[in-house]
């Protein structure tokens, strides 16, 4: 399946994404979402783990967020992060596609400046189909594509459709 980006090119990202989100909190984006505490969250591709900090707060002490990469520094960048800011309801996950989690156990699963970098989309959809619960969303932003080519690459395979388009993110429900 994939591999993980070069070390500079991952430190690298993740000084642009400081900057990226001192302009732009995360925060503004994931309102779109209305997490709620308790919420089960799995933050795919989650690179220095901008989205799962934020998500960790909204979900609360009796949610969970599980941030997976295939890059190792952004696993440690997210444990990293989880333990300066307090948070002990992230779970890091090392993987390019299997997530470990069980059937229908996620209410939200993000895929956020990712989805151009996937080299096989249909895999990876596959096992978020899997851990999404039935009324769950799949939240898909990346600025590298046109709305038309998420919502395209996104519902392709029958396993979505479309719930809500929202300023910053598409949302998609299961099928």
């Amino acid at each position: 399946m994939d591999t993980p980006m070069e070390d500079s090119h991952f430190r690298t990202m993740r000084l642009m994404y400081k900057f990226r989100d001192f302009f732009l909190p995360r925060k503004k984006i994931l309102r779109e979402l209305e997490i709620k505490p308790g919420f089960q969250i799995l933050d795919f591709g989650c690179g220095p783990g901008s989205y799962s900090m934020v998500a960790a707060r909204l979900a609360g002490d009796s949610g969970r967020v599980f941030a997976l990469d295939i890059h190792p520094l952004a696993i440690q960048q997210v444990e990293k992060s989880a333990s300066r800011k307090g948070l002990t309801n992230i779970e890091t996950i090392q993987s390019d596609c299997a997530t470990g989690l069980g059937d229908e156990s996620i209410e939200v699963a993000f895929l956020y400046d990712i989805l151009h970098h996937l080299s096989e989309p249909e895999a990876v959809l596959g096992e978020l189909h899997r851990v999404l619960k039935p009324d769950g969303i799949l939240s898909v932003n990346d600025h590298h594509l046109t709305e038309e080519e998420i919502l395209s690459r996104i519902t392709s395979g029958g396993r979505f459709g479309v719930s809500k388009k929202g300023k910053r993110v598409c949302n998609f429900t299961k099928l």
